[in-house]
């Protein structure tokens, strides 16, 4: 969402981050990208202004800031952070043609009671199409939330998919059922070695 083009300009960066820019930013030609994969974290994020539908603003706000350590790398300015947002996530797969999605921070959520996912946006009432074109629609939307049970347990040390808590691959399986995409990694842990492959 900070795609010059794509984003929620104004409040996005100066360059291309869809998958476009790999053609404008490093000259590679269209037909020498392959697979195109979708890196995204368990939760939303967001750095500076703008609308941020999913946004909390509490304790649980703050526990994916901290367990999450979503600060700035260059200014440690505190990330933005917020319920996964499917809405936007679906805009991202339409513009970037996802053919399979890392999801990363997993282990963030594991001591979350329950979580949500946002699956629809509503305006006065009416649900909207998708994702909005006018900022202003955008920082007037409430949100469509379904419930997912936490698994309350640590799967920082959870080798494959199959090792996960039943609750952790419902929510991996909503997401995929969703957006019509498949999640081949999820991140459960910091270092390099907790990537796991589906």
């Amino acid at each position: 969402m900070l795609d010059i083009d794509y984003g929620t300009y104004p409040y996005v960066t100066s360059s291309s981050t869809a998958i476009g820019g790999v053609c404008t930013g490093l000259g590679i030609p269209p037909k020498q990208i392959g697979k195109t994969i979708g890196v995204v974290k368990a939760y939303t994020t967001r750095v500076g202004g703008g609308p941020f539908p999913t946004e909390l603003l509490d304790d649980v706000g703050t526990h994916l800031q901290e367990v999450g350590r979503e600060y700035g790398t260059t200014t440690g300015r505190r990330r933005r952070c917020g319920w996964l947002d499917l809405v936007v996530l679906k805009y991202s797969c339409l513009i970037n043609g996802y053919d399979a999605l890392n999801i990363t921070k997993l282990d963030v959520l594991d001591q979350l009671r329950e979580i949500k996912i946002a699956v629809a946006y509503k305006l006065d009432g009416k649900e909207l199409a998708g994702f909005p074109a006018d900022l202003e629609v955008l920082s007037r939307v409430t949100v469509e939330y379904v419930t997912l049970p936490g698994w309350k347990t640590s799967i920082e040390n959870v080798t494959s998919m199959q090792e996960l808590p039943k609750e952790a691959r419902d929510y991996l399986a909503f997401i995929e059922d969703f957006l019509k995409v498949k999640i081949e990694w999820v991140g459960v842990g910091p270092g390099r070695e907790s990537m796991i492959s589906a």
